[in-house]
């Protein structure tokens, strides 16, 4: 490998990164910024549509420690400050700037196109090789050294040589295919149906940009994100089964119109506004792989660990492991020792254990009950609010560190006294 990259005879660099995505470019950026030669493949061309709309603001973090934050804002994407939990006439609002940790108050809800399109660009500019159209067919180790054979549009093949792959190739799962890492979730199977409307009938002022998750059923539950550009991405979320059942024959359009309907606080809104494209299903999305390394690669976001968008967490996981796959595989390639279990899936595992407990009990109910509970209890929500930025690291909240135990007490002590005060 060594003497035909000496000799012009392939391909050569020192990361491959596969996937173009948010994680992808993360990861590509900063290696670029260390001086190391990076290429990054993507099977699409950009823009294309693609879920995951909806950011926290722990991904700022990574945006900006990647040189692509200038950019970003420049496209004035409509501005994230907070969420909106609705069930029934019950309102539950959390806002970015009354959370526990430090970090970001803010971040975007964004049309995936078109910022994936601005991330994918900004990276060429820098000067990191970009290659679109491109699927990766094979991937050969001899230690952490690979040799990537990939093709093109037109069916042309090449062979890539590399001394680290970092696989955010997202749903395609390039590696986790390729290499047999894949293994079920411990989630239960749920699916989504969006689209995207002209948002027509949207509100002035704060009301017609706020995000909100409208509860129709304790499982089944209503998504709608404003963008800047007076469109509004609307979803619903549901067990697979009844997902199914709502999409039978297979007419999504007419069973995300139904899963509208249902809504009193939004089917007025959204009631008979036409779909921008034929409402897309995504089924059984929750994802987990046998392990997220291995001698020579590292798989980040969607690649490796997919929850649930209840949270938004999908980007924020994908932008963290991208950063810290880059870091760590720089450190490899300097010829330190990493430990690749303890300081990447070791660390990554702690915070998707987190998300994944907040994602179970949303779905049992407990999570709802505690949201809705009046009278707030301002110190709990500030907790809480922390981890639904993104910041599942700060080992100064219990409600990171009990994250397995502390729900549950609390849900538990809220159904008790609403027992209580139906004996009183």
């Amino acid at each position: 490998m060594l003497n035909d990259c000496i000799n012009g005879l392939n391909e050569c660099v020192d990361v491959l990164v596969i996937g173009a995505g948010p994680s992808g470019c993360v990861s590509a950026s900063y290696l670029h910024q260390q001086g190391l030669k990076v290429k990054v493949l993507e099977k699409t061309t950009f823009p294309r549509l693609v879920v995951g709309e909806s950011l926290i603001p722990r991904v700022m973090d990574h945006f900006d420690e990647a040189g692509l934050l200038p950019a970003l804002d420049k496209m004035n994407f409509e501005k994230k400050f907070g969420a909106r939990f609705i069930r029934g006439n019950q309102v539950c609002h959390f806002d970015f700037s009354k959370k526990f940790s430090d970090g970001w108050d803010w971040t975007w809800q964004v049309p995936r196109a078109d910022f994936d399109h601005t991330l994918a660009q900004e990276v060429i500019k820098k000067g990191v090789d970009l290659e679109f159209n491109s699927e990766v067919t094979a991937v050969e180790f001899t230690g952490t050294n690979s040799k990537t054979t990939i093709k093109d549009a037109s069916g042309k093949e090449k062979t890539i040589h590399s001394k680290f792959i970092i696989d955010s190739s997202g749903f395609g799962r390039v590696l986790p295919r390729l290499l047999d890492l894949d293994t079920p979730s411990g989630l239960d199977p749920h699916s989504s149906i969006f689209s995207h409307v002209v948002d027509v009938n949207r509100p002035d002022g704060v009301e017609g940009t706020l995000i909100s998750f409208d509860i129709l059923e304790t499982e089944v539950w209503l998504w709608v994100i404003p963008f800047s550009n007076g469109k509004t991405s609307v979803g619903v979320v549901a067990p697979t089964e009844f997902i199914e059942k709502l999409s039978e024959n297979g007419d999504t359009t007419q069973a995300l119109q139904n899963a509208i309907s249902q809504s009193d606080y939004y089917k007025k809104r959204f009631g008979g506004l036409p779909f921008l494209f034929p409402p897309i299903k995504l089924s059984n999305y929750s994802r987990s792989v046998k392990k997220m390394y291995g001698a020579g690669f590292a798989l980040t976001g969607n690649s490796s660990e997919f929850l649930d968008p209840v949270f938004s967490s999908g980007v924020a996981f994908a932008t963290e492991s991208g950063m810290l796959a880059a870091k760590l595989a720089i450190k490899q390639l300097n010829g330190e020792q990493v430990n690749w279990e303890t300081a990447y899936e070791g660390y990554m595992r702690k915070g998707i254990a987190v998300f994944t407990t907040y994602v179970k009990e949303w779905y049992t109910g407990n999570l709802q009950n505690l949201f809705f509970h009046q009278p707030e209890n301002p110190d709990v929500k500030r907790k809480i609010c922390a981890v639904l930025a993104g910041y599942v690291w700060d080992q100064n909240n219990p409600f990171v560190t009990k994250h397995d135990k502390i729900i549950k007490n609390m849900a538990y002590l809220i159904d008790m006294e609403a027992k209580e005060k139906a004996k009183a």
